[in-house]
């Protein structure tokens, strides 16, 4: 996998899609302006392998895709909410509890606080490595249901492991590491150029869409990598 080529072919990608088409980016900030909903709608044609970059049409199917992707998203979430809800709020209790005195003035319980900072952490740590997990499955899971237009598909485990075996466990890992680390580098740019007075927050509007652009055709990419379905 050539993660070289995916990158420039990327941003060529979402270069054309923008750049010399003013009222095509306009569009994509009023669609970013409106929840993102119907610019999630347009990841998922970005992410069906639409080429050249797609227009900007037909609003009312962008909505509905994009609360669909908003719905998968959120099943996909679930599990790691519960998880941190759950470990975190146990890790919490424990800390308000140390020493914690009863109406009467006595000693109702006493830990060693060094205990439950180290428990809090490993339990952060667990929540991290689920979350990769669920990253690693859902972003396969989200870019199926794009390409069959079946949100049950989102959750076909099977094919989720099925496509990474075929694009190659440690390539798609890496993959995710590369895109991971170029999004590092862009979002330290944008928020630098958002630091500046009044025009930052604009700036940071002009560059949502086409960052999810190009997030969503490298994924498109390394998709594809896995050969014909």
């Amino acid at each position: 996998m050539d993660f070289a080529t995916m990158l420039s072919d990327s941003f060529d990608y979402t270069k054309e899609a923008i750049v010399g088409k003013w009222m095509q980016w306009f569009l994509l900030v009023v669609a970013t302006i409106l929840l993102c909903l119907p610019l999630l709608g347009y990841t998922l044609k970005v992410y069906r392998g639409e080429k050249p970059a797609p227009e900007v049409s037909d609003w009312g199917t962008l909505f509905v895709d994009g609360i669909k992707y908003v719905i998968v998203s959120l099943v996909w979430a679930i599990p790691l909410l519960i998880l941190f809800v759950v470990l975190i709020g146990a890790a919490l209790w424990s800390f308000i509890s140390i020493n914690a005195v009863s109406t009467a003035g006595s000693v109702v319980s006493s830990g060693n606080p060094a205990v439950v900072i180290g428990t809090l952490g490993l339990y952060l740590l667990v929540v991290i490595i689920v979350g990769i997990i669920t990253v690693i499955f859902s972003t396969i899971g989200i870019i199926r249901f794009a390409r069959t237009g079946s949100m049950g598909e989102a959750f076909n485990f099977r094919a989720i492991s099925a496509t990474i075996g075929k694009i190659g466990w440690g390539s798609y890992i890496l993959s995710l590491i590369v895109l991971f680390v170029a999004m590092i580098v862009v979002e330290i740019v944008i928020t630098i150029l958002g630091l500046i007075p009044v025009l930052g927050i604009i700036i940071q509007l002009l560059f949502v869409a086409p960052v999810m652009i190009f997030e969503a055709r490298y994924l498109s990419q390394v998709y594809d990598a896995a050969g014909p379905a």
